[in-house]
């Protein structure tokens, strides 16, 4: 057998079928929910009545940003899988595997502005690791684990929407494709599309995060009281989330397009750089399946809140499948497999260092 040439991003539901799922170390009566593609946390009984939430995620550091700009972006990648459990959130360790070449100085001023994040966020970190490695560099040097802690009947995951439930998204698609870009290449965005469409994906950084999306969505109920499931639109974007959400709860979707949120400077930069919003990873965007009679109070509480969303479809039994319907026509609603984001955010890099 030859092997296929590996695909940047995430690994395929498939591999993670074959390899990752069959082979979980030590079995436990005490892990209530363990890892399943396309949920975003793992529940574990820590007592008679307590679970705690746990979810683990690359450390993504870009010094661009700024160093405090770039610990709030990775704490909050960090803490949103956490948050989409509904519990609060509690503790973090943290694996840095920095590259040689930072200094005392700006190793100081992240890990205060890291430990600043998570104080705002009621996370107490409680273990890490803290090194200088060769062959390690930006944006990828390490890896942290969040814990979310409550009570057994508080907690949702991806995997328990059902029929008849509302899918409600939050802020819009390729949140996080424009807002990097916005950040890391404003030059190109103002020459191309004006200052305006700049000024607004640059601006759309801050949004990237579900952590009070999420805290806002558990507080109406959960379970039969409202919320169901939670499930941040990261690689692959909504599209790619929809169906993760689907998948893991064994059931089916019709979704409206024409009801998706698509904000203006998300449309034109995605557009422009030839990325896919639908399929574009997106941070920020949080899919919520509620229950009927609580559709309307989750969004006017998210209003509240200054958060936008809307309902852009309902969750169906399995065997109706994943319907998209677009200018009153159906059809599959199917998984991206590779996010677009990668390969144009390379082709930027490689424009903007040409100029």
């Amino acid at each position: 057998m030859i092997d296929k040439p590996p695909e940047i991003g995430k690994i395929s539901a498939e591999f993670f079928r074959n390899v990752i799922f069959p082979n979980l170390g030590a079995e436990s009566p005490r892990v209530l929910v363990g890892p399943r593609h396309g949920v975003d946390v793992g529940i574990v009984e820590i007592a008679e009545g307590t679970v705690m939430a746990l979810t683990t995620d690359p450390i993504f550091v870009v010094p661009e940003y700024g160093w405090e700009r770039a610990a709030w972006f990775a704490v909050h990648i960090l803490a949103s899988d956490a948050a989409t459990s509904g519990l609060p959130l509690a503790f973090a360790a943290f694996d840095l595997n920095l590259p040689v070449s930072i200094t005392d100085q700006q190793l100081g001023l992240l890990w205060r502005s890291l430990s600043s994040e998570c104080k705002a966020l009621g996370i107490s970190v409680v273990a890490g690791h803290t090194a200088r490695y060769e062959g390690c560099n930006f944006p990828m040097v390490g890896g942290a684990t969040v814990a979310a802690v409550g009570a057994s009947s508080k907690y949702v995951t991806p995997a328990m929407a059902e029929a008849e439930d509302q899918v409600i998204l939050t802020k819009g698609i390729a949140i996080e494709a424009t807002a990097l870009f916005g950040v890391t290449f404003p030059d190109l965005i103002r020459e191309a599309l004006g200052e305006e469409t700049a000024r607004q994906a640059a601006a759309l950084f801050s949004q990237m995060t579900v952590v009070q999306d999420c805290r806002t969505a558990a507080a109406i109920g959960v379970r039969n009281r409202g919320v169901t499931a939670m499930h941040d639109a990261t690689e692959c974007g909504v599209f790619g989330a929809l169906v993760e959400v689907a998948t893991a709860s064994e059931v089916g979707l019709r979704i409206d397009k024409e009801a998706i949120p698509v904000p203006e400077a998300v449309s034109r930069v995605c557009g422009h750089f030839g990325m896919n919003p639908y399929h574009a990873i997106s941070e920020g965007s949080l899919i919520v399946t509620c229950k009927p009679y609580r559709a309307q109070a989750l969004l006017a509480a998210l209003g509240g809140v200054s958060i936008p969303a809307a309902i852009i479809g309902e969750v169906t039994p399995k065997e109706q499948g994943l319907v998209l319907v677009e200018g009153g026509a159906e059809k599959e609603l199917v998984h991206p497999g590779v996010d677009p984001f990668w390969t144009a955010f390379g082709d930027a890099l490689a424009r903007q260092r040409g100029k």
